[in-house]
């Protein structure tokens, strides 16, 4: 039997990413880039925990307690299993400290019990968020063309 091949994973945060001609942030080149930003509760408003980052067992376990976050590890998890699976996965949040950084290593943790090689890079775990990149960077959505 083949051994599948090692599976990148990527925490960022998109207040921190360069903008693209149309100003829109470019998250890092991966096969699947997940934003949970909508998606999942921003932990940072638990104040015990805004200093702190992603490495952090309570962050972890705030950001894996809120809606959602275990069935997209699950999701995330079987999808690196496909036959032609992913080499690269990368999850960003506003920041890139907390949502995404503790989602990487949960989902680096889950697919090491199942036997996967994985390589963890975090951008911008050690990052603060500043209020003014918070502004500049607000969540577009897609516009429609005309």
């Amino acid at each position: 039997m083949r051994t599948p091949h090692p599976i990148r994973l990527i925490s960022f945060g998109y207040l921190h990413l360069p903008t693209g001609p149309d100003g829109s942030p470019v998250p890092p080149a991966a096969d699947r880039i997940e934003d949970v930003r909508d998606r999942l509760r921003d932990p940072a408003a638990a104040r015990d925990i805004l200093d702190l980052d992603g490495f952090h067992p309570r962050v972890q376990d705030v950001v894996l307690n809120t809606p959602g976050a275990r069935e997209l590890l699950a999701n995330l998890a079987d999808y690196a299993e496909l036959p032609a699976g992913p080499r690269r996965i990368a999850i960003g949040c506003a920041g890139g400290r907390h949502r995404a950084c503790s989602l990487t290593e949960l989902l680096a943790r889950a697919l090491r019990d199942r036997g996967r090689e994985v390589e963890v890079e975090h951008l911008h775990a050690h990052l603060q968020a500043r209020p003014q990149d918070a502004r500049r960077h607000q969540h577009r959505q897609p516009q429609a063309r005309r």
